[in-house]
């Protein structure tokens, strides 16, 4: 069910303020990064180019774990059962805290009483690409081939619940398209097999993909975003090609668990927001496509609050549950 504005600002991102003031001193000790996908994707590489500046900023080393499957549902209930300290925290992403509670009628985590935000990251608009085999060679042709075998033809992506897996669901409705849903344990293992002709076409996002797609691996067709890409210029946007409703873009955070001490997170999203800002982590997440941000809570909060209804909507419309 999707929850209102006003809630959303409340849950996920105001609830910190009622936290005891403690951490004057706070980090002691080394950090736990959790990471719901499989190195190689996009909230990976987005942590590996910040963590070098993050545990600067913070005086302490900060580990990056890796805990992929169950569309995220594996690292976000890690994350409900640590003490909320500020010494777990978590990349969160759409499917965690917009997609999920749609999607499943139970989860091990609550996102709006479990977990509260931090700083946004960064923004990366998805990009649908096509292995060499495939014989679409752009999107009219690739929409006319699916058409011509409703149901038949299929496409990967980085895990059910995932902003690339959601992002197809937008592009098939918008496009009228039958397809078989392939989902992966993270992007990189999609893009492997979608190179190797194992699965047409697959959504995935310029932090992830963009090797590939500057190799000629894969060949991207379009992107979901208001404007075409600095990155892929020639590229163009669905909207461009008719399908001015498919915007879809994957965006990164950290999130916490509840209840963790207001200070502890005034001291993360300070050290977080300088991480985005670090000049050479900036130069580099631009250079893998990122769009860096490093806002404050309550503004990751207003994010969430035009996206949940916007998605939770779609989701009832196409009746999608995965369990």
């Amino acid at each position: 069910m999707a929850i209102s504005r006003r809630t959303a600002l409340a849950t996920l991102g105001l609830a910190a303020a009622f936290g005891p003031a403690w951490a004057q001193t706070y980090p002691t000790r080394p950090i736990r990064w959790l990471i719901p996908y499989a190195a190689g994707g996009g909230s990976d590489a987005l942590a590996r180019v910040v963590v070098a500046a993050l545990a600067r900023e913070l005086g302490q080393s900060v580990v990056i774990e890796n805990k992929p499957g169950a569309a995220s549902a594996i690292a976000a209930a890690e994350l409900t059962r640590s003490a909320p300290d500020g010494y777990t925290i978590m990349s969160a992403d759409n499917g965690t805290l917009v997609y999920n509670p749609a999607l499943y009628k139970k989860l091990p985590y609550d996102p709006a009483k479990d977990f509260t935000v931090v700083s946004l990251l960064g923004r990366l608009p998805t990009i649908l690409v096509a292995g060499p085999a495939s014989p679409a060679k752009d999107v009219a042709e690739l929409v006319q081939l699916v058409k011509s075998q409703p149901g038949k033809l299929s496409y990967a992506s980085a895990g059910t619940g995932s902003p690339h897996a959601m992002a197809m669901e937008l592009f098939k409705k918008e496009a009228g398209l039958e397809m078989i849903h392939v989902p992966y344990r993270g992007g990189a293992l999609s893009l492997q097999d979608v190179a190797a002709g194992q699965v047409p076409i697959t959504m995935t996002d310029f932090a992830g993909g963009g090797g590939m797609i500057k190799s000629g691996k894969v060949r991207p067709l379009a992107v979901a975003n208001a404007k075409r890409l600095p990155q892929l210029p020639e590229v163009p946007t669905f909207a461009e090609l008719g399908y001015r409703n498919v915007l879809a873009e994957a965006f990164a955070g950290i999130v916490v668990p509840a209840r963790t001490p207001a200070d502890v997170i005034a001291r993360l999203q300070a050290a977080a927001q300088a991480a985005v800002r670090d000049p050479d982590s900036n130069a580099k997440l631009l250079e893998i496509g990122y769009e860096p941000v490093g806002n404050t809570p309550q503004q990751f909060a207003q994010v969430l609050a035009t996206e949940i209804p916007r998605w939770h909507k779609l989701i009832h419309e196409l009746n999608i549950t995965l369990d």
